[in-house]
């Protein structure tokens, strides 16, 4: 029987259960829950919005937006959002999702820390940023009712959310401090990582091997 929560029903086929195996394997409570509720205030904007999306698509992009900040999926070499994205594609491809069903879900993940882009997008992509951006930084957290906020905090809830999740960003990110030029997650490095120095785009600009 599918889980319900807020009124959302849990995708409940063997695509969706493993996914949520997988994540809840490899991923601390802190990012499992968090990632269950993006994808719960996702869908809960997504109808606000009357929008038509594929709940296993947005799941699966839900689920999966963070796993490049896990030891197991995160690398060095890249950006963290790619990490979780690429390995989305492969859990998909293994499941017989393809072609542009899987770069849906690619996109939303890699372009989940993106602001305003993926809001114009399909409904997938943009929900994935919903969600992440109701969860995260409370943006459209009034969108969402009382009742509806109280019911997904209670079935996953996020005690010290703030602080915890700044420290989880912190540690999936330190050892690849260059892949955060031009995206918020420099300000997280700023804020937390002793001697971070930002790239500055205007002096890229300037010290190219462009004469003029």
């Amino acid at each position: 029987m599918s889980e319900s929560i807020a009124g959302v029903q849990i995708p409940d086929s063997t695509l969706a259960r493993e996914a949520t195996e997988l994540v809840r394997d490899v991923a601390p409570p802190l990012l499992f829950d968090h990632s269950r509720r993006v994808f719960l205030f996702g869908a809960l904007r997504g109808w606000r919005q009357r929008l038509h999306f594929d709940p296993e698509l947005l799941y699966v992009g839900a689920m999966f937006h963070d796993l490049g900040l896990t030891e197991r999926y995160r690398r060095t070499d890249q950006r963290f959002e790619i990490d979780g994205a690429d390995e989305a594609r492969r859990f998909l491809d293994a499941h017989g999702i393809t072609g542009e069903p899987a770069d849906r879900v690619w996109t939303a993940i890699a372009l989940h820390t993106t602001p305003e882009i993926p809001l114009h997008m399909a409904p997938e992509i943009a929900l994935v940023t919903r969600g992440v951006e109701l969860d995260v930084l409370g943006i459209g957290y009034h969108t969402v009712s009382e009742e509806q906020r109280a019911a997904i905090v209670a079935a996953h809830p996020r005690p010290d959310f703030k602080n915890r999740i700044l420290a989880a960003f912190t540690e999936g990110i330190q050892d690849r401090p260059e892949t955060t030029f031009g995206n918020v997650k420099a300000d997280v490095l700023a804020h937390f990582f002793p001697g971070f120095v930002r790239g500055d785009f205007v002096e890229v600009i300037k010290n190219s091997d462009w004469r003029e």
